[in-house]
């Protein structure tokens, strides 16, 4: 029997938010782990660092948002025996470039400059009115790429 599903696997994460299509959280490939592209949504369909008062009032909040991002590419990562350590690359979708700063400060919490090499650009919408960034990743699995 081939190893070929375990190599070539993809996987939903029980505990977060299920993907809004058809898609995996993570798929392995050729020693490489691709997350889809990530929200701050959580496993209730809420989401994190959106909130609205009494009278209807929506507040967004890109550093929280940004945080609960990286943690849930953490946990999905996890899932495969990687870690935040192991990201070669991510692309980031940001609403409006006028969130940078608030993304780039928390950023620099979870990542130095020998971190992942990046991309952030500015996208018309997401897939939901509150969510003002979505990040997707690829790690390099460790131990010569087999996933745990």
């Amino acid at each position: 029997m081939s190893d070929q599903p375990r190599r070539n696997q993809a996987k939903v994460v029980a505990g977060k938010a299920a993907p809004r299509g058809r898609y995996p959280h993570i798929k392995v490939a050729g020693g490489f782990a691709f997350v889809s592209g990530t929200s701050s949504r959580r496993p209730d369909n809420t989401i994190a660092g959106a909130g609205a008062d009494e009278l209807g009032t929506t507040t967004l909040d890109i550093r929280t948002q940004t945080a609960a991002v990286l943690e849930n590419i953490r946990d999905v990562l996890a899932e495969v025996g990687a870690s935040l350590a192991d990201l070669v690359q991510v692309t980031t979708y940001l609403v409006s470039m006028n969130d940078f700063g608030g993304y780039n400060e928390v950023y620099g919490r979870f990542f130095d400059d020998s971190g992942p090499a990046r991309t952030t650009v500015a996208v018309h919408q997401l897939p939901h009115p509150h969510l003002l960034i979505e990040i997707q990743a690829v790690a390099l699995l460790p131990g010569g790429g087999e996933p745990r």
